[in-house]
């Protein structure tokens, strides 16, 4: 620690020495760096004001130094960005749950809209658009050399109206159209079921209702199921959750974690960071430390990976899916003068361990892909597969006899619990794997 110190003052002295030493050359280059900044800000308004008097045709000159603010923010990094008046109220009306669109949450990559993840129960989710889909057209106009605030405007139109995209698919050789009626979009932060012994909390995004609808949606399962003692685990599902507010993200873990940090934040001046901890929002663990599972894919994405990256390091639960999406940034949005607004990259964030997820994502701890579905075969009755007869379908097969009617009742509930789980890997082969986690974990721990 001693030595720590002496290093830290030894360089504060340095840095006063070299100050004193040569302070007038560093006044002299402060003084050149001021001046070439204003030389640049002169050629831009001689560029404002050759193409306000000589551009082919009439320009809008609020139009212009927009587009103008808007080029320097995007050219920074994806999220960064200007928002018109129009567009900061309807980021307001987001961030409350309702708002008119597709449903989707997208990026630019390389030129083109990216999709990060399409919202449960919108028209584009739907529609079958799916997270890592890239759009190139925009009822056929090319997307390709606008700014993501630019393509996302072209997608916008009045609830009711038809749009047609054309996305290019990973899985699919030809680009393809898709054919998509703009609704209202109502956004449901979490919804909950029961499957057989477990609560699914399936978390759609992170906005002011996030929290409040996970914990109330958790507590009328856990009373659906007869109390926390007949729940077997909890599955979280962040799949194609394109994130949200820091605050839910912090929230939602909390529910989870009795203790230790939840995430950081670390902007280009270190004094700045920040750190959140469990126990700043909930008190103890919602769940009583049930097994947890989280499962994440390609489109989960900011909020969502800081909660899963959160329950991981903690060993609070165990992930399972495809690497998420790598948002790992923060951004702040700043209000400006005329309503408008600014979001503008302001730190990165970290994970409990100190590992940024930047570009890199989150890796589940186990990797499980979810199988594209088969085309739909025709029903045919007649090709239809016989059900298997068994021994109590003969004429005249003997009784068991030594179960009593309760205990057969109770194979028989046990076995339909079984198809339905059979089923759902069917319908749904990541969650039906992240259930049959915490049947194994609960088959373990009733041995103990």
């Amino acid at each position: 620690m001693k030595k720590f110190v002496m290093a830290a003052l030894g360089g504060t002295l340095a840095g006063v020495v070299a100050t004193t030493q040569f302070v007038g050359p560093l006044l002299a280059q402060e003084q050149t760096k001021s001046s070439s900044v204003y030389e640049q800000l002169d050629l831009f308004g001689d560029i404002f004001e050759r193409i306000r008097a000589q551009y082919v045709e009439e320009v809008d000159e609020g139009e212009l130094i927009e587009a103008a603010i808007n080029g320097m923010l995007t050219s920074l990094d994806p999220h960064s960005s200007y928002l018109s008046p129009d567009d900061a109220a309807d980021m307001r009306v987001q961030t409350r749950g309702e708002f008119g669109g597709l449903g989707i949450e997208v990026t630019q990559e390389e030129g083109f809209v990216k999709v990060v993840s399409p919202i449960d129960g919108t028209p584009a989710e739907e529609a079958g658009i799916e997270a890592g889909d890239f759009i190139t057209h925009v009822d056929g106009e090319s997307v390709l050399g606008l700014t993501l605030d630019e393509a996302v405007e072209m997608m916008r139109g009045p609830v009711g109206s038809e749009i047609i995209i054309t996305v290019v698919r990973e899985a699919d050789p030809e680009p393809f159209d898709v054919s998509i009626i703009r609704d209202t979009i109502k956004l449901t932060a979490v919804r909950t079921r029961l499957e057989g012994d477990t609560v699914v909390l399936r978390v759609t995004t992170f906005n002011d209702q996030t929290f409040p609808n996970l914990q109330e949606g958790l507590a009328e399962q856990v009373e659906a199921a007869g109390g926390m003692e007949n729940v077997n685990g909890i599955v979280l599902d962040l799949r194609n959750n394109p994130g949200g507010l820091l605050t839910q993200a912090i929230k939602v873990s909390d529910a989870f974690l009795e203790q230790g940090e939840i995430v950081s934040t670390r902007g280009r001046d270190l004094v700045d960071g920040e750190r959140y901890n469990a126990e700043s929002y909930v008190e103890g663990d919602l769940s009583d430390g049930k097994p947890l599972v989280v499962l994440i894919n390609g489109g989960s994405a900011s909020a969502s990976e800081i909660v899963a990256g959160a329950l991981q390091d903690h060993r609070r639960a165990i992930v399972v899916g495809t690497k998420s999406f790598g948002k790992g940034s923060v951004q702040t949005v700043m209000p400006l003068r005329g309503d408008g607004a600014m979001r503008l990259t302001t730190a990165r964030y970290y994970t409990p361990s100190g590992r940024s997820i930047q570009a890199l994502g989150v890796s589940p701890d186990i990797v499980v892909e979810q199988p594209r579905r088969a085309p739909e075969a025709e029903e045919d009755e007649d090709a239809a597969t016989p059900r298997t007869r068994t021994e109590a379908d003969l004429r005249g097969s003997l009784d068991n006899d030594s179960l009593t009617e309760d205990e057969i009742r109770q194979i028989e509930e046990d076995r339909a619990k079984a198809e339905a789980a059979a089923k759902l890997r069917e319908d749904d082969y990541q969650l039906a794997y992240a259930i049959d986690i915490l049947k194994g974990l609960s088959a373990l721990g009733s041995q103990d």
